[in-house]
């Protein structure tokens, strides 16, 4: 119930507050969208190089990832080879 008041209180106060001091508001508003462009792109810059070096980083996962399996592959065969020789008499 606190919440519910306190949240009203502040509710109003920051519509006065905003009608009140309109021109401020937007002085400060023209003042904080370039910062918040500017960090937004930054932002969108890193996430992006991240991405590709993620990619990059999966690619070259695949291609280790079929040498192993081929490497697997050619130690089966040669257990297999094992298994079916003969044991050799001393």
């Amino acid at each position: 119930m606190m919440a519910l008041v306190g949240g009203l209180i502040a509710l109003v106060l920051g519509i006065i507050g905003i009608v009140v001091w309109w021109c401020y508001f937007l002085e400060i508003l023209m003042g904080v969208i370039p910062v918040i462009l500017i960090l937004g792109g930054a932002l969108a810059t890193y996430l992006g190089i991240e991405q590709m070096k993620d990619k990059k980083a999966a690619e070259s996962f695949d291609t280790g990832k079929d040498d192993l399996r081929r490497e697997v592959d050619t130690i089966k065969q040669e257990l297999k080879e094992l298994k079916d020789k003969p044991p050799a008499q001393s």
